[in-house]
């Protein structure tokens, strides 16, 4: 299942597995390129705010001792941690995302359908890319303030066509 999340700033995808605690697998795309994967299992006595190292594993990369912050959700318990910027497209050529805490196994995850999902995930971005952030106030802008002062470059010349020269900075 893909969705834009609550605040407006991207999409995730989320999957649930059927097995012990039942485990939820979500992966975040910001507007800005930033991600996160979430994995929660209401079997885990992780706490929210222990931070861990975890090994990462897809079927083309690893991210040995990898950085993740405990989290809860939804009665579960799990972590958040977040990759560099192709991260996604990685996520999306593997078959299996593996993660061991140490020697200790933690959860081995298919990711069959994983290419379509973040396909969609991807299209969900930019889509939020795409639209201008909603007015927070009930109120109209003035007329003569333009929807998106910074579109396009002011006019900075005089009436000679000359430049105009800021004073007072340096």
């Amino acid at each position: 299942m893909v969705a834009a999340s609550k605040d407006g700033k991207g999409c995730f995808m989320s999957r649930d597995y059927e097995r012990e605690g039942g485990t939820t697998l979500l992966l975040g795309l910001d507007t800005d390129g930033t991600n996160r994967l979430v994995l929660l299992n209401a079997n885990w006595s992780i706490k929210p705010g222990d931070k861990l190292k975890l090994d990462f594993r897809l079927s083309g990369s690893s991210y040995p001792a990898h950085l993740a912050v405990g989290i809860s959700s939804d009665g579960k318990q799990g972590f958040v941690t977040s990759f560099g910027a192709k991260f996604p497209s990685y996520f999306a050529a593997s078959r299996i995302l593996q993660v061991s805490r140490g020697d200790v196994p933690v959860e081995r995850l298919d990711l069959d359908g994983a290419d379509a999902a973040v396909a969609e995930l991807t299209s969900c971005v930019a889509d939020k890319r795409g639209k201008p952030a909603a007015a927070t106030s009930g109120k109209p802008r003035s007329e003569d303030i333009p929807r998106d002062p910074f579109a396009s470059p002011p006019d900075d010349k005089d009436s000679k066509g000359e430049r105009t020269r800021i004073r007072g900075g340096r």
